[in-house]
């Protein structure tokens, strides 16, 4: 196998900074139903007294724009959401439990159920892809593009890897009747990832 390299550190784990998520202030947009405020204003979150500001009405339209191309309703809770995982266009890794920590540090008034479900909702509708780590722990990821990941396993974050990186010499041929869909090359390292507390992981 070729040397594995340039992996870019786009994940959002517990010890993501702040500076990660500017911008996801209230700012008030169009929804079907009239002019509401983005989701994460209507959750609580402009209670930090921050008045709506060109980035986070950037954000808010994006993440408004990601939802209602994809077909989904934009709720107040999807969008609280939607502004985190898609607000600054950058690709990340989540779980629900850290996607959850994030919206309530940030005052958002979400279940861990409705993150669960929103979580699913956005995967449905090809917003997202699931990758699964192990039996007791997947990740959802925004980058939906064909590529693969270092995993850290000390302190349980991931890492992408590009496409081009991993040489598959040969797959075996699938089951009669069925196909291949997407080919997830999991590379685990006994570490914590570079800049992260090892104490956070789960």
């Amino acid at each position: 196998m070729s040397t594995l390299h340039k992996a870019p550190a786009l994940t959002i784990g517990k010890k993501a900074k702040a500076a990660d998520f500017h911008g996801l202030a209230a700012g008030e947009l169009r929804a079907e139903t009239g002019s509401v405020a983005t989701g994460l204003a209507a959750t609580g979150l402009a209670a930090t007294g921050a008045g709506p500001d060109s980035s986070s009405k950037a954000a808010g339209a994006r993440a408004m724009r990601r939802l209602r191309d994809a077909g989904l309703r934009t709720t107040r809770q999807r969008l609280a959401l939607a502004e985190i995982l898609f607000g600054d266009g950058l690709d990340r890794h989540v779980t629900a439990e850290s996607l959850f920590a994030r919206a309530a540090g940030m005052g958002a008034r979400l279940s861990l159920a409705t993150v669960y479900n929103c979580l699913h909702q956005f995967t449905n509708a090809g917003l997202l892809r699931i990758v699964t780590v192990d039996s007791g722990r997947a990740y959802f990821d925004t980058n939906l593009s064909q590529h693969h990941h270092f995993y850290y396993e000390k302190s349980g974050e991931l890492s992408d890897i590009p496409a081009c990186d991993v040489q598959l010499a040969q797959l075996p041929a699938a089951p009669a009747g069925q196909r291949i869909s997407r080919v997830d090359v999991i590379l685990r390292l006994d570490a914590a990832k570079p800049g992260s507390d090892p104490e956070a992981a789960d």
